[in-house]
C-alpha cells in the first residue's frame, strides 16, 4: 500500500503520526511511504531520518494525496484540506467529528474511508489509542491549570501546595477516566486539596483505595458539582463519552458561584466540551475570561509536548495501521471487530453510532467478512 504522512497545519500542532522507526517498519513489509517535506520537524524529526528509513520526501501536497492510498496524521483533518482528499482513500487519525459536523459532512461527501483513533476499542474494554493522549492531556491540565492560577496569568495568585500555615488550593475533577486519574496524580503531588466526581460508584471506590485520605470522592450529581465548583481554585473538565460529543456539566451561569480569577481547564473541548462557556483555543493564545473565570480551553494539548506525545501515540497506532496497510482494509476490518469499531466513515456512511446519534445523521452500519 501507498502510505501518506501529512504535515500537520492546525495552529502550534507539532506532533506527527509516524516516526522514522515507524516508517522502517512500514517499508520493511513492503509498503511504500511518502512523506511531506518538514512532518516530523515539530516532533524532531529531520526529513534525512525519514528518508534513512525508507520514505521519499514530498513538497506538494496534492501529489502526496493523489498519490497516496492511505493518509496518516495526527489531528483531524481542516477545512483547507477537505478537498485534497479523494474517494475511497483511507485516512487514519484522531478526528473527534462528533462534535464536527462539518468536517463529517465533507468526509461523507468525498466517500473517504476514515478510522479513527479515539474509538479504536480493545479486548479490555478500553480505546488504546486515546489512552496516551488523555494520559499527557490530564497531567498538562494540572500543570496549565496550575500555571494559570498564578496572577501574571490572570489567575487568583494561589498556589495549589501552599506553605506551612496556608491554605492549600482546592482542585475538582469531573471525570474519574484516564484524564481524571492522571490529573488527579499530578495535583495530589504538588499537595493541592482535590475532590473526584464520576457517575461510577466503582470508579469512586479505586481513587478512594488509591489515593486514601488525600482525595475526596463524590458521585457526581448537579448538587455535588455545584457545591464543589464554590470551593474550587481549579477544575478540571474531564469526562468522555466513547465517540460522542460531551456533556454539557456547568453552565454560564453557574460561572457566578465561582471565586473570581479561579480556573477551569476543560481537556473534553475535542469533544465539544463539559462547559457551557468552553470554546476551543490554541497554545499561543489558550485562555480566555467568562463571568470572572479563566478558561483554559486548548484543543490539541498534548501538541505542546510533540515529542512526547508522538512517541506515546505511534506506539499505540502502529500495529493497526500496518494491519491495514498489510492486509488491506477491508480484511482487517474483517478480522478486527476493535479496528472495526474505529471505522466513523465508510462509502459515504456514517458507521459509528454514538458518532451519528450526536451529529443528528442516519446511521449506517457495514460489515465485512
Amino acid at each position: 500500500m501507498t502510505i501518506g504522512l501529512v504535515k500537520e497545519i492546525k495552529v502550534h500542532e507539532y506532533r506527527v503520526g509516524l516516526t522514522p522507526d515507524d516508517v522502517e517498519s512500514y517499508v520493511n513489509t513492503g509498503n511504500i511511504v511518502y512523506v511531506e517535506k518538514g512532518a516530523g520537524e515539530g516532533a524532531g524529526f529531520d526529513d534525512s531520518l525519514y528518508i534513512e528509513a525508507g520514505a521519499s520526501i514530498v513538497e506538494d501536497k496534492q501529489k502526496l494525496f493523489d498519490d497516496s492510498e492511505m493518509i496518516i496524521k495526527v489531528k483531524e483533518p481542516l477545512p483547507e484540506e477537505y478537498d485534497f482528499f479523494h474517494e475511497g482513500q483511507i485516512l487514519y487519525t484522531y478526528l473527534h467529528i462528533a462534535a464536527d459536523k462539518p468536517q463529517a459532512l465533507a468526509l461523507l461527501a468525498k466517500k473517504v474511508k476514515a478510522i479513527a483513533y479515539e474509538t479504536i476499542t480493545s479486548p479490555e474494554g478500553g480505546l488504546p489509542c486515546l489512552t496516551p493522549m488523555s494520559e499527557i492531556a490530564g497531567r498538562l491540565a494540572a500543570q496549565e491549570g496550575a500555571k494559570y492560577l498564578e496572577k501574571p496569568f490572570g489567575g487568583r495568585g494561589v498556589l495549589l501546595g501552599g506553605v506551612p500555615g496556608v491554605q492549600r488550593g482546592n482542585v475538582v475533577i469531573i471525570g474519574g477516566g484516564i484524564v481524571g486519574l492522571n490529573a488527579c496524580k499530578m495535583v495530589v503531588g504538588l499537595g493541592a486539596n482535590v475532590t473526584v466526581l464520576d457517575i461510577s460508584a466503582s470508579r469512586l471506590a479505586y481513587y478512594d483505595d488509591l489515593f486514601s485520605s488525600k482525595v475526596t470522592t463524590l458521585f457526581s450529581n448537579r448538587a455535588n458539582i455545584l457545591k464543589s465548583i464554590k470551593e474550587a481554585d481549579l477544575v478540571i473538565g474531564a469526562v468522555l463519552i466513547p465517540g460522542a460529543a460531551a456533556p454539557t456539566l456547568i453552565s454560564k451561569d453557574d460561572l457566578k458561584l465561582m471565586k473570581k480569577a479561579s480556573v477551569i481547564v476543560d481537556v473534553a473541548i475535542d469533544q465539544g466540551g463539559c462547559f457551557e462557556t468552553s470554546h476551543a483555543t490554541y497554545h499561543d493564545n489558550p485562555t480566555f475570561v467568562v463571568n470572572d473565570v479563566l478558561h483554559y480551553c486548548v484543543a490539541n494539548m498534548p501538541g505542546a509536548v510533540s515529542l512526547t506525545s508522538t512517541l506515546a501515540l505511534t506506539s499505540t497506532t502502529l500495529r493497526h495501521g500496518l494491519n491495514i496497510a498489510n492486509k488491506g482494509l477491508e480484511k482487517a476490518l474483517a478480522d478486527d471487530k476493535h479496528l472495526l469499531n474505529g471505522l466513523n466513515t465508510y462509502d459515504g456512511k456514517l458507521t459509528n453510532e454514538p458518532v451519528a446519534k450526536s451529529l443528528g445523521l442516519p446511521f449506517e452500519p457495514v460489515t465485512f467478512s
